[in-house]
This record gives C-alpha cells, structure tokens and sequence, in this order.
C-alpha cells in the first residue's frame, strides 16, 4: 500500500456506519483503502462494500476481496452505478472529503504551493479544465466569484484584477509565478492567504461543492431507513453543506414541518456536535487537526 491517505477519523467514521455483517456499504474515497478495509473487517460473508475513486493513483492500492467492487469513478455517479449493479439501497455511506495527503506532496498533481510545478490540482487526470488553465481563461467577474465563494478571499477583485494583468497564455502559471504575485497581494498571514486562494482554486477546479451536493441527495435516496451516513468534511463550505443538509434533509437548510409542528427531517443526528480529532491523532497527522465527522441516520425515505 503506497502512502497515498492518512486515514483521518477511522474508527470514529467506521463505528459511526453501525455495520450489519450482510450489509451493502459504500465508500466513496477509497485512496489507501484504509477505511475500505476497516469495513470489511466487520462484515461477513454475505456483505458487500462499493468504493470509489477518481484517482488512477488509487487503483494501485486496490485488492482482491470478493465482498468488494472497486470503481474508479468520481463518486457523484453512485446511483448511475448501483443501478448498473442492481442494487437499490445501501445500508451506509462513508465520504471522506477533500484532497489526499498523496496528492499534496505529488509535485507533479500541481496541488501545493510547496512545489514549483505548473499548477494543475485535477484529483481525476482525465478532467478536461486545471488550475492554469482558469487562472489564464477565465475572466475577471468568474476569478472573482471564485476566489470569494470558495476561497472566502477578502481582496478577491483586486487578486483577480492582477492576475488579468500579468498572466500570458505562453507562460504558465507554475507555484513560484503564482506565489510570487499573492505575496505582493496578500492579506492578512501569507500562510492563510495561500491556503484559502489554492483551496478555491481546487474545488473550482473540481467542481467539489457541486459534486457535494449531488452526493448528498443522491445519498439520501440510496440508503435504507435506518441506514447511515458517515461524512468527514475539511473545510467550513464543506462542513456547512453537510451539516445543513443533515438538519433538515434538503440543500437550502430549510425546515419543514407537518402540520402538528413536528420536524419532516428524514434524517436522525447521530452527533449533534461535530467529532474531531483526538490531541494524539493530530500529533500523528497534522491533516487530522481539520477533520470534522458528522453522522445522521435515515429514519424516513
């Protein structure tokens, strides 16, 4: 197994999918398997596990185990595929959002400001848009809505406006081009700056809070009443979506109630407050110290 994941949360996450031994699970980020093989440990021989991943890396850790199915293929099409499988509804659903402790130290995935390479961030090779290619096409009101609603960047028209300035479709924009302009323009402590301009480059790059989205109703749909649904998000956008959508069952965050004023939330909150990493885990692996597990089981479909 590559060291392509630290898992983050893993027993908490997996605990959390209350597993059945003839359940059908899924796992939409397999990267390193770890919490795939978590699962299978506590299924018998009638269960079944579904992963996922976008990632051609990840295919190299993939194994044999009879219970299991491996594609490799952005999770949003969960319901496309389990149809093909002839499966109707699961009985949990793990996500393990964000990108993989792989992918940022890959100098060539172009995902780290550490690196000097052409900025790429595509967790799927095969996507036709990267993280160059908007910075050099996109225009000044997309730049714009892209640093602000994903990167929540103060001085989003001004960073866009420069970027227009100085950008040269013959010229890439590798990390030092690019790290070289946000100093001259940063706001605030450089290492959060950098940290919020990569991320919302990466999640447009990605498309992540639609595919989120997608997955979260998609999910709703597929899973058994009683079944669980096992998120750990690394960002507040993220963590936002999710939690709101737990709380009330739809993506606006609206309540609705019957008309005896008694919630229609289709799902249970098995945390009401998030779960997060241990003193001991963050230790281990810095990347845990974000990490937020949310749990909800379905009560109604």
């Amino acid at each position: 197994m590559s060291d392509y994941h630290i898992p983050v949360l893993l027993k908490e996450s997996v605990k959390g999918l209350n597993i059945k031994p003839s359940g059908i699970y899924v796992d939409l980020t397999f990267g390193a398997g770890s919490h795939s093989r978590a699962i299978l440990e506590l299924l018998g021989e009638q269960g079944r596990l579904i992963v996922f991943d976008q990632d051609e890396d990840a295919l190299a850790n993939a194994f044999e185990d009879k219970r299991m199915t491996f594609i490799d293929s952005n999770f949003r099409y969960l319901k496309q595929y389990l149809d093909y499988l002839e499966i109707e509804k699961v009985d949990g659903i793990l996500g393990d959002l964000g990108v993989s402790s792989h992918q940022l130290d890959e100098e060539e995935r172009g995902f780290s400001y550490r690196f000097n390479k052409v900025l790429d961030m595509r967790m799927n090779m095969a996507m036709p848009m990267n993280a160059n290619q908007i910075l050099n096409q996109y225009n000044f009101e997309k730049l714009v809505d892209v640093f602000s609603a994903y990167g929540e960047v103060r001085n989003s028209k001004t960073l866009a406006r420069k970027i227009i300035e100085q950008r040269n479709n013959v010229m890439p924009w590798t990390a030092e081009r690019f790290n070289a302009l946000l100093r001259q323009n940063k706001v605030g402590t450089e290492n959060k700056y950098f940290a919020q301009v990569y991320q919302a480059l990466r999640i447009e790059v990605n498309a992540e809070l639609e595919v989120l989205k997608e997955i979260l109703l998609v999910g709703k749909e597929v899973l058994k009443e009683e079944g669980r649904f096992v998120m750990i998000s690394y960002h507040s956008l993220e963590d936002r979506l999710v939690k709101r959508f737990f709380k009330t069952g739809n993506l606006e965050g609206k309540l609705d109630k019957d008309e005896f004023g008694r919630s229609l939330c289709p799902f249970k909150l098995i945390n009401r407050q998030i779960i997060t990493a241990s003193a001991d885990e963050i230790t281990a692996n810095s990347r845990s110290k974000s990490g937020k597990l949310r749990i909800a089981e379905l009560i109604r479909s």
